[in-house]
């Protein structure tokens, strides 16, 4: 089964457990922990964490699953929101630890791309946010996260740092998250 298989199947039974179906929910918590796991211990080596600190990341992020389980949007993939989790869980784990909780962009650059099959509103209030940044960091979000580019090519086309590019990318996400959340604010 490939990995776009696997997630389906468990965004599947994450769907049926949201309605209420324990069984379903039980299956997916036992599915999921053994990519869970693995990707905890990849992402504790990556960081010169202890191997043994894995399962406690492993545990804090099912824990997670289960109490935040309604914040999962159900028409999107479930693998980026499994994967943020376990991310947030190892800083959570870093910090406690003394150590700074920083991830390389490349440990997220799965989630920024953009979906297929977005909306035309999607893209306009998209549009939109991205016309609130400041260049470089626009043409840098549109080329990566909209285009698909990666960081090697905007760099060099932006003549640019491969650092830089990644700094800037890093600094216009979390303007847009903080103006997404300023005007979600706004909606309520």
């Amino acid at each position: 089964m490939n990995s776009r298989s696997r997630e389906d199947e468990w965004a599947a039974l994450m769907r049926r457990a949201m309605d209420g179906d324990g069984a379903a929910y039980r299956r997916f918590l036992t599915d999921v922990t053994p990519h869970l796991r693995a990707m905890a211990r990849r992402r504790c080596a990556a960081f010169g964490v202890p191997a043994g600190e894995a399962e406690d990341v492993v545990q804090d992020v099912l824990l997670a699953i289960h109490l935040k389980r309604g914040t999962w949007d159900r028409d999107r993939p479930i693998g980026p929101w499994l994967s943020a989790i376990v991310r947030n869980k190892l800083i959570d784990n870093l910090r406690r630890r003394g150590r700074p909780g920083e991830v390389p962009i490349e440990d997220v650059m799965d989630t920024l791309a953009a979906e297929e099959d977005t909306t035309a509103h999607d893209l306009a209030d998209a549009g939109r946010l991205l016309d609130r940044l400041k260049e470089p960091q626009r043409g840098i979000v549109r080329a990566i996260s909209l285009e698909g580019a990666d960081v090697r090519e905007t760099a060099a086309r932006l003549r640019m740092t491969e650092n830089a590019v990644r700094v800037a990318l890093h600094r216009a996400l979390k303007t847009l998250a903080a103006l997404y959340r300023s005007e979600s604010r706004e909606d309520d």
